[in-house]
């Protein structure tokens, strides 16, 4: 099965601000490219950090409110100099979270998931910059057509991978949700099925009714 990679769906070539652009250019960067956010690099063209919407927006969160109807925000020591920054070093968030081209969707999902962030640089093995991956980009997995899914399963998985009959196991794709039907010989052939069946790019959900002649689990007989 071929696996879409971070390197497929990765946008390039990469909107990136020097480390001393000042704050005023970054706010016309991000809008003339009509992006939320752009890497910022070193004078070797490295990612050292990610300055974002949000870090430009603590600009104004940060100041007191002129009707005076607000508090003034407590900041701690390392925001408020954020807030105060006026350059792409003083305000990016550092130091720059990256991934890599071969990286799974699975992988770079599970690092901005565990590190609560929107966006992964990419780099090769030398840290140079090759493209930026967002989680919309990672999402356009789930676009695929249900006809490309299920003739990936049926052909890839079912029949080349685990040697299966055209006839044994049937497969239904509606909107990236997966129906399986049918019978194989060992039970627990099942839940291979079924785990290969959830690693397809695309697929959201897996549901069988697959029955079996053989229960090689130990477990109790269940088989149609």
């Amino acid at each position: 099965m071929h696996h879409r990679t971070v390197g497929d769906l990765m946008t390039r070539p990469v909107v990136q601000a020097p480390r001393d652009m000042p704050f005023k250019e970054l706010v016309g960067l991000l809008a003339a490219h009509d992006v939320t956010a752009v890497p910022v690099v070193d004078g070797t063209g490295r990612p050292i950090g990610v300055v974002s919407e949000g870090d430009l927006l603590r600009k104004s969160s940060g100041q007191a409110d002129p009707s005076g109807l607000l508090p003034v925000p407590h900041l701690e020591a390392r925001e408020r100099a954020k807030a105060e920054g006026a350059s792409a070093e003083e305000l990016m968030s550092a130091p720059a979270v990256c991934a890599r081209p071969e990286w799974t969707v699975v992988e770079a999902a599970r690092v901005m998931s565990d590190r609560n962030i929107k966006r992964l640089p990419v780099v090769d093995e030398t840290d140079e910059l090759l493209g930026i991956v967002s989680r919309g980009d990672l999402l356009r997995v789930f676009l695929r057509h249900d006809d490309a899914i299920r003739d990936e399963i049926e052909r890839d998985l079912l029949r080349r991978t685990l040697r299966l009959a055209p006839s044994a196991v049937t497969v239904d794709v509606t909107e990236g949700e997966v129906t399986l039907d049918g019978s194989v010989e060992a039970r627990s052939l099942i839940p291979v099925v079924v785990r290969l069946c959830r690693g397809v790019d695309g697929v959201v959900s897996v549901t069988e009714h697959i029955a079996y002649g053989t229960d090689d689990t130990g477990g109790p007989t269940l088989a149609a």
